[in-house]
């Protein structure tokens, strides 16, 4: 190995998006039972992989836009875009969820990047796509801003998250801001 090649930052693997299948329930189960990956999140992990595919059959598959990230076609996270209603419905929410072995290898933040061009690309109307973290969860809150979202400010008290009402930081990227 030469000097070069010592100092190169590692390469991200491809990531791709895809829609959910049933069979993906054992890749499901590998980041929705982590408590370290659901802490921020409003559901328990789950403990049973019945619960998981019912989940995946019931919310998952009807949903407007919901893919999973994936690593040779294999889920090893899930991100969605959910489009507000009637008047709003210029802007939608994204939230996204990765497998704890996967975190640190900028894997999210290229999903966040397949994930605006697509969803102005399928989405008519939309105009603004916005995410809010945990203000207690500093490294999502990087890789919303390494995939081009704007921090707009905190919103106190916002969330009830597992019986608490939480602080979240709210970020947004606007159709103008795609280059």
């Amino acid at each position: 190995m030469n000097h070069d090649q010592k100092h190169q930052k590692p390469k991200t693997p491809t990531i791709t998006l895809r829609k959910f299948v049933l069979s993906d329930v054992d890749a499901f189960m590998s980041w929705a039972a982590d408590p370290r990956v659901t802490r921020f999140q409003r559901r328990d992990p789950y403990d049973d992989p019945a619960d998981a595919l019912a989940y995946i059959t019931t919310h998952i598959l009807p949903h407007p836009w919901y893919r999973a990230i994936c690593i040779n076609n294999t889920p090893v996270g899930s991100i969605s875009v959910k489009p507000a209603a009637g008047e709003d419905q210029h802007r939608a929410s994204i939230g996204y969820r990765l497998a704890y072995d996967y975190w640190g290898k900028g894997i999210a933040t290229e999903a966040l990047k397949l994930t605006i061009k697509a969803a102005f690309e399928e989405l008519d109307h939309l105009e603004r796509l916005e995410a809010i973290a945990d203000v207690d969860n500093p490294a999502s809150q990087r890789v919303l801003e390494k995939a081009g979202f704007k921090k707009e400010g905190v919103l106190r008290k916002y969330v009830r998250l597992k019986g608490e009402s939480r602080d979240m930081v709210m970020f947004s990227f606007l159709v103008s801001d795609a280059v």
